[in-house]
C-alpha cells in the first residue's frame, strides 16, 4: 500500500512513509504463528516505534490540514438529529438542523490505539490468535 500513497502529501511523505512502514512491520511481527521470546521483544520494541511515529503523525501532519466529516456522515448525522428533535417534546421553535460538515480529527485516545501497546502481553497470557477460539461449544 505504500506505494499508493507516494506523492499524496509531498510535505509530509517522510512523516507518512515512516509511519506507514512502523505500521506494516507491527502487523507483521503481530501475525506471527508462533512467537519466541526474540520474536516478543522486538514486537514490544516496534510497538514503542508505533507509538512514536503516530504521535509524530499527529503533531506534525494531522495539525496541519483540516478535515471535515464526509458526505455520507454528515447526512446521517443530520438525521440523527431530525429524529432527536422530533422525538423531544420542546416547547417553541425547534433547533435548526446542522448540515455543514463537522470537523474531525485523528484520535490517539481510542481503545484500539490503546490496545496495540498489550499485544505482547496477551500473547505472553493467551498466546497467539490461532491458538485458540471464542466460538460457543
Amino acid at each position: 500500500s505504500i506505494p499508493v500513497f507516494e506523492g499524496l502529501v509531498p510535505d509530509h511523505n517522510k512523516q507518512i512513509f515512516g509511519l506507514l512502514f512502523d505500521l506494516c512491520t507491527f502487523h507483521c511481527l503481530a501475525k506471527f504463528r508462533l512467537h519466541s521470546e526474540d520474536s516478543l521483544h522486538m514486537l514490544d520494541e516496534w510497538t514503542t516505534e508505533l507509538g512514536r511515529s503516530l504521535r509524530n503523525f499527529d503533531d506534525q501532519v494531522c495539525k496541519v490540514y483540516n478535515t471535515k466529516e464526509i458526505p455520507k456522515e454528515t447526512a446521517a448525522r443530520g438525521r440523527r438529529n431530525a429524529q432527536k428533535s422530533s422525538t423531544e417534546k420542546s416547547k417553541g421553535k425547534r433547533k435548526a438542523v446542522d448540515t455543514e460538515p463537522a470537523h474531525k480529527s485523528f484520535n490517539l485516545s481510542t481503545y484500539k490505539i490503546h490496545a496495540l501497546g498489550h499485544y505482547v502481553q496477551f500473547i505472553h497470557l493467551y498466546g497467539t490468535t490461532d491458538n485458540y477460539t471464542t466460538q460457543i461449544v
